[in-house]
């Protein structure tokens, strides 16, 4: 069943879904939680559809927010709202409303959102694209108890971690987090079948992925083992290996379809580690709603602690393998604080210093000759 609503408020599209329940013969709401989604017009159709198939898992209302500005100073002064309710076998198991904010009404999305919300149940904000740098300050974050976004999305998706890492709250989470969930379900898998000290490690993946830096991070932090990132053709991550005393541990993935698990005195085993849909990582998220503390301790690691072949990583030899993951965290961020020295004592102390391995320097010369 569909219902348009144009010009309309929050009350009225809240009766319209009454009377689309009745007329299903449902009229009690079978749905777990809100999912509001913060999007524009050219990239609703694909968040609409992971989510509606995201649904089916979890039945849930679906709040499309669209703003819509608009262009001109006399639209920008206008309000309107519009709305599309979407029930039955047209959206799964659960309810969707589109809802389109047209003036100034855009700057104030979440005053229509707060009357939609289902009581009693959770609420999760989405930006497939676009998120606020600090998603739980953000009016429409500041409702819900888990906060999604996608770094991969951003301008600059591996500058995006600084920034998710600077504004993290509990609650946040990233979908460049959600896409290496296998990969971390396997390493630890192998360190369980086979525990060794690791000294070292490599992950391999192509150039401005967050979720291959991601993944380097979540290894320095819970190994706190210099990590060294090489960079392929993809698609996405290709390789991960963990060097020890007893030997290599690889898990090499090429076709981002099925990976290869080699362990140390054990013969190499196929395992899946498909590229998943945007559903199934909505999906996955939707699962759990309390904070992810092992996320928030990788990304705050910093994409620093990575070294590139060849290149030397100060911030692992300062800190061996035996030391915590407290300490190396600790060590990483202390700032550097430079004092500023007026020009005058600059020179001064050149002069003074330039004087003294003067001094040093002539018994040697003596001596030389």
């Amino acid at each position: 069943m569909k219902i348009d609503l144009t010009d309309t408020t929050s009350s009225k599209i809240n009766s319209a879904l009454m009377d689309a329940r009745r007329a299903s013969g449902s009229t009690a709401a079978g749905m777990v939680l809100t999912l509001v989604i913060v999007v524009d017009e050219g990239s609703a159709y694909d968040a609409l559809r992971s989510a509606n198939d995201a649904s089916r898992e979890h039945p849930s209302r679906i709040l499309a927010v669209i703003k819509r500005a608009g262009r001109s100073p006399r639209a920008r002064a206008g309000t309107r709202l519009d709305a599309e309710i979407l029930v039955g076998s047209d959206t799964g198991p659960g309810e969707t409303v589109i809802l389109r904010m047209h003036g100034e009404l855009a700057s104030h999305a979440q005053s229509v959102v707060l009357p939609l919300l289902l009581p009693d149940a959770p609420v999760v904000v989405w930006w497939p694209e676009n998120a606020p740098e600090k998603a739980a300050q953000d009016p429409l974050g500041a409702l819900a108890q888990r906060r999604i976004t996608d770094a991969v999305t951003a301008e600059s998706p591996v500058d995006q971690l600084a920034l998710l890492a600077a504004g993290y709250t509990p609650g946040d989470t990233d979908l460049a987090w959600t896409r290496i969930t296998g990969w971390r379900s396997m390493l630890a898998a192998a360190l369980d079948q086979r525990p060794s000290k690791i000294t070292s490690a490599v992950v391999e993946g192509e150039s401005y992925n967050p979720s291959v830096e991601l993944l380097g991070m979540w290894l320095a932090n819970r190994l706190s083992v210099p990590v060294e990132r090489m960079v392929t053709n993809g698609p996405g991550i290709t390789a991960v290996r963990l060097r020890s005393k007893d030997g290599e541990f690889v898990l090499d993935r090429k076709d981002g379809l099925m990976g290869t698990l080699s362990i140390p005195g054990a013969p190499d085993r196929i395992v899946a580690l498909k590229r998943r849909e945007t559903a199934e990582l909505i999906a996955e998220e939707l699962r759990r709603l309390d904070p992810d503390d092992i996320y928030a301790s990788a990304v705050r690691t910093g994409v620093d602690r990575l070294s590139e072949p060849g290149a030397d990583a100060p911030e692992a030899k300062a800190a061996p393998a035996a030391k915590s993951a407290t300490v190396v965290e600790a060590a990483v961020a202390t700032p550097r604080v430079t004092a500023k020295v007026p020009a005058a004592a600059k020179k001064s102390a050149t002069k003074k210093s330039a004087k003294a391995v003067t001094k040093k320097a002539a018994p040697r010369k003596r001596s030389a000759g």
